[in-house]
C-alpha cells in the first residue's frame, strides 16, 4: 500500500493455453509484449502479506482466488516477496520462504495469471511500524524509534526512520563490513535465479515507494530531486541490475521512482540501458497534496500529471510501463477515474489490494479489499461485489498490432478499440499470404478482448472494421483477426441482441459477412 501522504499546509473461460497473452512476456517500448509478438494489456490486483510469514497462502490465498482472478478478466498479481523473509540473517536465504513464494506463482500460472514479484517495503521494518528490511540491516545510529506517528506520517516526522534510510542509500557497511545496498542486489540476484524458469513471471520489482530519507523534502516540487535521483537511485539500480543480470538475462526487471512520484514530482532517474527494464509507478491523491507545493487543481489533474510523467518517461527511455498500485479506496467515482484515466493512457494496472489481509500500515478502515478474507471462498458476501464491477471492465487482454485507443463506458456498456495491424517491433499482422494456399496461423494473429459474461447477460452486438470475428456467439474473450492488408482495426461492443458485422471471414477471404 503507498503511503497516503501527510497534509503538508460466471462462466469459466477456455484454459490459460488458449485464451490470454502467451508467456513468456517481454517489451517493446512501452508496450509488454507476449511471446507472438502481440502487446499485451495487464489488469490485475496487489497481493502483499506484510507479517510473518510474509507469504500470501499464509493469509489463505489459494487455488479459488487464482480462479476468481481469473474468472473477472485479472490476468496479473503483484506478488509480494518480503526482504526479511528472503535474508533473515546477513548471507543466509531462506529457500523454504522461496518456495512458499513459488507455489503461489505457480498457482496463478496454471490460470494464466503472470506475477510481478515485488520486494515490498514500507517504512523500512517493523521497528518503525513497517515491514521489509530484515533487522540486521536496521542502522539508525542508536535513534529512538520515536514519535510514533504510524504510517505515513513516520517517514516525515520520525528521525531513526530517516537515518535509516540514509545509511541504506549511502550503501554503509553493515555485517561482515559488507555494504547494506550489496547485500540488498546479492538477495535480489539469490531470487532472480530462483524464479529464472518461471515463465508467467512477469519480471522483478526491485524496491516498492523509494523514500529519499533526509533530502525528501527537495523532491517535494513538480521537478522532483535531479541531484538525489541521478546520483544515488541511479546507483543503486546499476547495482541491483548488474547482479540480477549475472544470473538472469530475460526477464523484465522493474524500478520505481522516489515515492514522492506517485504525487506529481518528476522522476530524474538516468536511462538504465537495460533492453528489457520497465518503469513501475503509483499514482495516489491526498487533498493536501491537490494545493501547493504542487498547484494541482484536483485529484484528477494530479493523477493525469503523474500518468503524462511516466508517459515521458518511457518515450525518453524505452522503457515499459506499469501503473503498479492505485486505489486503496471504497470510492467507486475514485475507482472508475483512475481506471478510467489508465484506460485513456493505455497503461496495464494493479490494483491495490486484493484482500484486507492483516497489515501493519493500514489505518483500520477496511477500505482496500475486493476480497475481504482470502481464508474464505471469493463469493457472496466476502465480495465487494460494486468495487469488483468497475474493476472487471471489459479490456483488450492481447491485441495483434498496436492499440490506438480503447475505452468502456460503464453507463451504456459500450467498448471500443481501434489498433494498426502494424505491432510495434515491426510486425505486420495482417500480411497478405504470399502464396493463395499458403495462410498464417489464425491464433497468431488473434486480439483477444475480456468481455465477461455478467457484464453482458443478455447477449452482445459487434461490429469489427477491417476485421473478422473467431470467437463464438456470446463468448466471454472476444477474438478478431485483421483482414488481410488491412493496416487498421477498429471493434465496437455494445450491450443487447443483433447480427454481428465483420468486414471479412477470419478464413482471410474478403466477402463481407453478418452472423
Amino acid at each position: 500500500m503507498t503511503l497516503a501522504i501527510l497534509a503538508l499546509g460466471a462462466v469459466p473461460f477456455a484454459s490459460a493455453a488458449q485464451a490470454g497473452p502467451t508467456a513468456p512476456l517481454g517489451h517493446s517500448g512501452r508496450w509488454i509484449t507476449d511471446a507472438k509478438g502481440r502487446v499485451a494489456i495487464l489488469h490485475g490486483v496487489n497481493m502483499v502479506t506484510k507479517v510473518p510469514p510474509y507469504a500470501p497462502s499464509a493469509q489463505g490465498f489459494g487455488d479459488d482466488d487464482a480462479a476468481f482472478l481469473r474468472r473477472n478478466g485479472f490476468n496479473t498479481v503483484r506478488l509480494g516477496v518480503i526482504y526479511k523473509g528472503v535474508e533473515p540473517s546477513p548471507g543466509s536465504y531462506d529457500d523454504g520462504y522461496l518456495d512458499q513464494i513459488a507455489a503461489t506463482e505457480a498457482n496463478l500460472a496454471r490460470h494464466g495469471v503472470f506475477s510481478q514479484l515485488d520486494f515490498h517495503q514500507d517504512m523500512y521494518n517493523e521497528r518503525y511500524q513497517g515491514e521489509g528490511w530484515p533487522d540486521w540491516a536496521v542502522q539508525d545510529d542508536g535513534l529512538p524509534n520515536m514519535p510514533q506517528f504510524g504510517f505515513p506520517n513516520n517517514y516525515f516526522l520520525m528521525p531513526a526512520l530517516i537515518r535509516a534510510f540514509d545509511h541504506f542509500w549511502a550503501n554503509d557497511p553493515g555485517p561482515g563490513g559488507i555494504g547494506l545496498q550489496d547485500r540488498y542486489a546479492a538477495a535480489w540476484a539469490h531470487v532472480a535465479s530462483r524464479f529464472a524458469g518461471a515463465r508467467h513471471t512477469l519480471g522483478f520489482d526491485l524496491l516498492n515507494e523509494p523514500w529519499p530519507g533526509s533530502p525528501w523534502s527537495t523532491c517535494l516540487t513538480l521537478n522532483g530531486c535531479p541531484d538525489f535521483d541521478t546520483a544515488v537511485m541511479g546507483a543503486f539500480y546499476r547495482r541491483v541490475f548488474a547482479r540480477i543480470r549475472a544470473v538472469e538475462s530475460q526477464k523484465l526487471i522493474w524500478y520505481e521512482p522516489n515515492v514522492l512520484f506517485n504525487f506529481s514530482a518528476d522522476t530524474n532517474i538516468p536511462s538504465l540501458g537495460d533492453r528489457a527494464a520497465g518503469f513501475s509507478f503509483h499514482f495516489y491523491c491526498t487533498p493536501g497534496l491537490a494545493a501547493p507545493p504542487y498547484n494541482l487543481a484536483s485529484c484528477d489533474e494530479q493523477d493525469d500529471h503523474v500518468m503524462s510523467n511516466a508517459d515521458k518517461r518511457a518515450q525518453s527511455t524505452g522503457d515499459a510501463l506499469m501503473l503498479s498500485e492505485f486505489g486503496a479506496t471504497d470510492d467507486l467515482a475514485t475507482i472508475r477515474s483512475n481506471v478510467s484515466l489508465a484506460d485513456r493512457h493505455m497503461v496495464s494496472w494493479q490494483y491495490w489490494h486484493y484482500c484486507e489481509c492483516l497489515d501493519p500500515t493500514t489505518t483500520g478502515s477496511g477500505t482496500q479489499a475486493i476480497v475481504i478474507d482470502p481464508n474464505q471462498p471469493p463469493s457472496g458476501a466476502n465480495v465487494k461485489q460494486s468495487k469488483l464491477d468497475v474493476l472487471a471492465e471489459p479490456y483488450p487482454q492481447v491485441v495483434a498490432g498496436t492499440p490506438t485507443s480503447y475505452r468502456f463506458d460503464e453507463a451504456t456498456r459500450r467498448f471500443t478499440l481501434a489498433y494498426s495491424t502494424k505491432g510495434p517491433t515491426g510486425k505486420n499482422f495482417a500480411r497478405r499470404p504470399k502464396h493463395k494456399r499458403k495462410r498464417s496461423k489464425p491464433k497468431l494473429r488473434q486480439t483477444q478482448i475480456f468481455l465477461g459474461q455478467d457484464r453482458y447477460r443478455d447477449g452482445y452486438k459487434v461490429s469489427v472494421n477491417g476485421g473478422g470475428i473467431a470467437s463464438k456467439r456470446k463468448a466471454s474473450l472476444l477474438k478478431v483477426i485483421a483482414c488481410p492488408g488491412r493496416r487498421n482495426v477498429s471493434v465496437t461492443v455494445v450491450p443487447g441482441g443483433g447480427r454481428n458485422h465483420a468486414d471479412c471471414r477470419v478464413t482471410g477471404r474478403s466477402k463481407k459477412h453478418r452472423r
